[in-house]
């Protein structure tokens, strides 16, 4: 399996209702477009990476038009279906037509670069197997890469990381861990959205650039 036989996949829900638990520190406008914004840099990071393409599902027209810049292609089956509900319609797609691999990952990761991308499609082993980059609290999973798409079920969540290690050993496939500082930060708790402003290098990134506009730092 080479590098650019795997898919990258990115649910994407409604800006309107994103970042709900960042509503103590932003106002919905700002919700808003910090998740526009840190899709972009996601976008940015997997349009660079040695992919054989981007599958966004999204209903949300701001996101479709982010999506079609990146030359990613768009579907809406399930995108009102949560996180699980959105994976599995692009693995289910991405099955049908014959691609080798998918990687999933959340919209909210705006340190991920490509090189990362690379690194963790590198480290898996021939399908099927199972690879994953956890979320810093090893509690999310934020980065999944399945070969072939459908290999095992996925259940995403607050508490899905260890989950789905148990789920791949009962599938057969003992999981490779990749532990990645890009991949590790998503924003979702207002937490999150400080360890973020205080993380340093590898690259600034638009998300950044937007939080000091609105006086975060």
């Amino acid at each position: 399996m080479t590098m650019a036989a795997v898919w990258a996949a990115l649910p994407v829900k409604e800006f309107a209702d994103a970042k709900q638990r960042l509503s103590g520190l932003l106002t919905q406008p700002q919700r808003e477009a910090l998740a526009a914004i840190m899709l972009e840099d996601v976008l940015s990071a997997l349009a660079g990476a040695n992919l054989a393409g981007i599958l966004v599902n999204t209903l949300d027209p701001l996101a479709t038009a982010l999506a079609h810049r990146y030359g990613a292609r768009v579907i809406t089956d399930d995108a009102r279906s949560g996180h699980t509900g959105a994976v599995a319609a692009m693995a289910r797609v991405l099955s049908r037509g014959g691609h080798g691999g998918m990687l999933a990952l959340p919209g909210d990761i705006p340190r991920v670069t490509a090189a990362e991308v690379d690194t963790l499609i590198a480290a898996h082993r021939p399908a099927p197997s199972f690879t994953i980059a956890p979320a810093h609290d090893e509690l999310g999973s934020n980065g999944v890469l399945c070969l072939p798409p459908e290999v095992m079920m996925l259940r995403f969540g607050d508490n899905s990381y260890f989950p789905h290690l148990e789920a791949a050993r009962r599938h057969g496939n003992e999981p490779t861990i990749v532990a990645l500082p890009g991949f590790a930060l998503d924003i979702d708790h207002p937490d999150d959205l400080h360890a973020f402003l205080r993380a340093g290098p590898p690259m600034p990134t638009r998300t950044l650039r937007y939080l000091h506009e609105i006086g975060l730092n």
